[in-house]
């Protein structure tokens, strides 16, 4: 990790900020606002024993539902997308915890080869789809063609464009395939965000997560949230929708993830009190959900 001073100008609910994720003091405007930024409707985390019990409730029925998917040989994909450190992996390691991970796995692709970047665009995601019986997960997919790479300048706008158009189309093939498609877009707010960049920054574990993309990507908020929401926009579908889930709290985000997957999964032993109701106030459908 670099030494060298990084402070950022940043303009944050309209106020022009200076943010050092280097200095091990975290400012205040960004602490006093990490759970409500970006209008989140708590202004605390979930209860960590009432997390821990719905969590344990949810993932029973998780197990459920993927012993039912190996016995009858259903597939589902599971795209996890949203800014840098929206609680991705998170989200993802307690999907897969306790499943078999024969047939359960998650794909977190790098950057294309050469060899790869001259492949249709979708190529290299298609050799990881599931086979019978197989969930899924991606951490980070194909939308990176709807995020990053048209805001860091890794494609061109005619590539972008491109992608949006084809988008509906490639993920209506998965559909009628008879895969189970969900894409789940993690939202958190921009003081959010700084913390976690900052907490990384600062841990002895948790370093190496944060690149020079994320520290460019500080910079660009704004960016962000306009190819965010072109993207939503484009690509929200009834046969393919974007599921939206307000990430600020790690632990009801958590929780909402696995109650959606298992409320739109017909499985053996679906026990509809374990898995409860969604909280309109964190999760909702695509376009509808971010303008709340």
């Amino acid at each position: 990790m670099t030494t060298e001073s990084r402070a950022v100008e940043l303009n944050v609910d309209g106020k022009k900020r200076v943010f050092d994720i280097d200095d091990p003091k975290l400012p205040d405007w960004v602490d006093d606002n990490d759970i409500t930024a970006g209008d989140y409707p708590y202004k605390k985390r979930m209860d960590k024993g009432d997390y821990e019990d719905t969590l344990e409730a949810l993932q029973i029925q998780i197990v459920d539902m993927h012993t039912h998917m190996r016995n009858t040989g259903k597939r589902m994909i599971a795209v996890f997308e949203g800014r840098d450190a929206a609680g991705k992996g998170g989200s993802i390691s307690v999907l897969h915890e306790f499943l078999n991970p024969r047939t359960a796995r998650n794909v977190a692709l790098s950057k294309p080869s050469d060899t790869e970047r001259g492949q249709w665009y979708f190529q290299r995601y298609v050799e990881h789809f599931p086979t019978t019986g197989e969930l899924v997960s991606f951490d980070r997919s194909w939308y990176n063609r709807g995020g990053v790479e048209p805001v860091m300048g890794f494609c061109t706008p005619e590539q972008h464009k491109a992608f949006l158009h084809d988008v509906p189309e490639f993920e209506k093939m998965i559909v009628e395939e008879g895969i189970i498609f969900f894409k789940f877009w993690l939202n958190i707010g921009q003081e959010t965000q700084l913390k976690r960049f900052h907490d990384r920054r600062h841990s002895p574990l948790k370093y190496w997560k944060l690149s020079d993309i994320d520290i460019e990507g500080m910079r660009k908020w704004d960016d962000y949230t306009l190819a965010r929401d072109t993207m939503i926009q484009a690509t929200h579908t009834s046969h393919a929708p974007w599921t939206v889930v307000k990430m600020n709290d790690k632990r009801r985000g958590r929780i909402e993830v696995l109650r959606h997957i298992l409320m739109n999964t017909d499985f053996e032993g679906k026990d509809a009190d374990a898995i409860g109701s969604p909280d309109p106030k964190i999760i909702g459908p695509g376009p509808m959900a971010l303008e709340r």
